[in-house]
């Protein structure tokens, strides 16, 4: 609590902002990790999502089983993810950025902010692993955030059979086949 105190006294990054409300109301151990200048610090920059996973922590369509926590209702500036990331990347010894958080919904539904800040983070530095964990389901977006110096992905897989998947996450707008794409292009491209 007094390394987050510290951290929020005269910042107006909404993102450090989010990032405290996860850290010591929903005990988040990433969030933490941010404000303790360790190991992988989260960078949730997706409100919306393209899945309707069963059992998603921050998005319930009904009463009987209310979210673990809200989603992140805005979506970071560069500056505002650079600020976060650039500073973890270039002082953690072996740091790792991440977008793909529980509090977040998909990230490659904002892949062009995510290309523009992670080619801005690489500019500053080439510390650290820049990683993403997504659904797979936007292949040309992954590529683009990809090719702006993304070093690692996890692509969220239940199953590797397309009617066992969909049963679990349920999307709206891609298929099955968009996430083996984004797999494959994954490999391709020598992502870990």
């Amino acid at each position: 609590a007094p390394r987050v105190e510290a951290r929020l006294k005269g910042t107006r990054n909404r993102l450090v902002r989010h990032l405290a409300r996860c850290a010591l109301e929903y005990h988040c151990f990433a969030a933490k990790n941010f404000f303790m200048a360790r190991w992988e610090a989260p960078l949730p920059a997706a409100p919306a999502c393209n899945a309707a996973c069963v059992g998603c922590i921050s998005l319930q369509p009904s009463d009987c089983c209310p979210a673990s926590q809200d989603r992140i209702g805005f979506v970071p500036t560069v500056r505002e993810l650079r600020e976060v990331a650039v500073g973890h990347l270039s002082t953690v010894e072996r740091g790792i950025a991440s977008f793909g958080q529980g509090c977040e919904g998909e990230p490659l539904l904002v892949g062009d902010r995510i290309a523009e800040a992670v080619a801005a983070f690489r500019e500053a530095t080439d510390r650290g692993t820049v990683h993403l964990n997504t659904n797979g389901s936007l292949p040309e977006a992954f590529e683009r955030i990809a090719a702006a110096g993304l070093d690692s992905v996890r692509v969220s897989m239940n199953s590797p059979r397309s009617e066992t998947y969909a049963a679990y996450y349920r999307p709206r707008g891609y298929a099955f086949g968009d996430v083996a794409r984004t797999v494959r292009r994954a490999v391709d491209m020598g992502l870990y």
